[in-house]
């Protein structure tokens, strides 16, 4: 904060003096103003006559820069100018007798000033406190008050006063303000008497009321948690039959709970309020945790319905191979009634030669043959089973396509519904 003193200085006459007296020092020397003599008229008590006199000052602020405003531990950092006036009536001459000279200028250390403090100020970190209101947040507009009073004097010694009008001294500060984080609504001027240390004092209170500029706050972090949100609807276009499904929504659930901790460091730990934001945080969160759990038992019933048609396919493939074994056995008994039926004339020689050429011609084509068979019996199971799953999939399965249908619905309803509510409330209180 800068202060700015300003000493009104009374005309009046007060003796006579030479023509000659045209210098600062003939006006110093005759009003006692000097630096090496420390008078205690000019210093030490209220520049009033009579101690029954009540002393007006002037005070005036202007706010030239908003610089900060720490949510965190609910501090206000304003950068203004602040105008005091006052009337010493101890200081008074005749501008005649100096040669019209009606103004001078001293410093403010051999001249009293009025002992004024802000209530809200830190003396430690030379910040003022401001309760903030983050329940809009970051479309909050928030309210702040600059007090001032006397440290010792009661109100009958000191009056704080105001020239300048609320209207005017808002002008005036939109004209000076720079660019900030936060943009200047309006100020208010208040005049008052409080009770402190067992007596009555005078208090001017200047209340400050701003808007947040939140333009950065919705690139930086409203927009990407929404385009979380949408990454997570169009991972319902991935396949369920692989992980990836699985492990894009984990991902982007994480990347929301990096944000919900940035956010943490910029909220006060303590508020009234749960702010918007945080509730905009939880339900973007709680929603794509949801369809995180969706995804997890539509995988689980189809890993179940594929474990089931293994189970089957390998049942088929053993009944395949007890049906070939049996259709061995009946070639081997079918070689066996070949071989006992053979005509009486035939001697047993001549019957030895062709029985053993004929046996081992038919033994080959009958195992040819029973390779053949097999594998077209193996290839139609096959095929069976293949067209089966093409038309109609598994029980599991179709339970989780449609679990997966309707949760799609809902969650596009909800999430639209929710989105709704948060920015309406968001743009009732902007």
């Amino acid at each position: 904060m800068m202060l700015a003193g300003f000493f009104l200085l009374l005309l009046a006459v007060d003796g006579a003096s030479s023509e000659d007296n045209c210098s600062y020092q003939h006006l110093f020397k005759h009003l006692n103003l000097s630096l090496s003599s420390q008078n205690d008229l000019y210093t030490m008590s209220r520049p009033v006559k009579h101690y029954n006199t009540t002393l007006t000052v002037y005070l005036e602020v202007l706010i030239y820069a908003i610089l900060d405003m720490k949510e965190t531990d609910q501090t206000f950092v304003p950068y203004v100018w602040i105008f005091t006036s006052w009337t010493n009536e101890h200081i008074t001459w005749n501008p005649d007798d100096f040669c019209g000279l009606d103004r001078i200028i001293v410093p403010a250390d051999i001249l009293w000033k009025p002992d004024l403090t802000i209530e809200e100020m830190d003396h430690v970190v030379l910040v003022s406190t401001c309760r903030m209101q983050v329940h809009e947040f970051p479309f909050d507009i928030q309210t702040c008050n600059l007090s001032f009073k006397s440290v010792v004097h009661n109100v009958e010694e000191l009056d704080l006063q105001t020239q300048l009008g609320a209207s005017t001294a808002t002008q005036w500060s939109h004209g000076l303000m720079t660019q900030n984080e936060w943009l200047l609504i309006n100020q208010t001027v208040t005049s008052t008497t409080v009770n402190r240390f067992a007596f009555d004092q005078s208090m001017i209170v200047y209340t400050i009321k701003m808007k947040r500029r939140s333009i950065l706050y919705i690139v930086n972090f409203l927009l990407p948690i929404l385009f979380f949100l949408c990454l997570d609807l169009a991972s319902f276009l991935i396949s369920d039959s692989g992980g990836e499904k699985l492990s894009f929504k984990v991902t982007v659930l994480l990347a929301v709970t990096v944000m919900q901790l940035i956010l943490n460091e910029i909220l006060p730990s303590s508020s009234d309020r749960t702010p918007l934001i945080e509730v905009y945080c939880m339900g973007v969160f709680s929603l794509m945790l949801l369809s995180l759990l969706e995804t997890i038992v539509v995988m689980y019933l189809m890993e179940k319905d594929s474990e089931s048609r293994d189970n089957k396919a390998d049942r088929d493939q053993s009944l395949t191979e007890d049906c070939g074994d049996k259709h061995s056995k009946e070639e081997k008994k079918w070689t066996c009634a070949c071989i006992s039926d053979v005509s009486a004339d035939e001697t047993p020689s001549e019957l030895l030669k062709v029985s053993s050429s004929q046996l081992t011609e038919e033994f080959h084509a009958s195992e040819k043959l029973s390779d053949d068979l097999r594998e077209v019996v193996k290839t139609l199971a096959l095929l069976l089973n293949s067209s089966k799953e093409e038309v109609k999939p598994g029980y599991w399965t179709r339970m989780a396509k449609t679990i997966n249908r309707v949760f799609f619905i809902f969650y596009i309803i909800a999430t639209s519904l929710f989105l709704v509510i948060i920015f309406f409330k968001w743009y009732v209180t902007y």
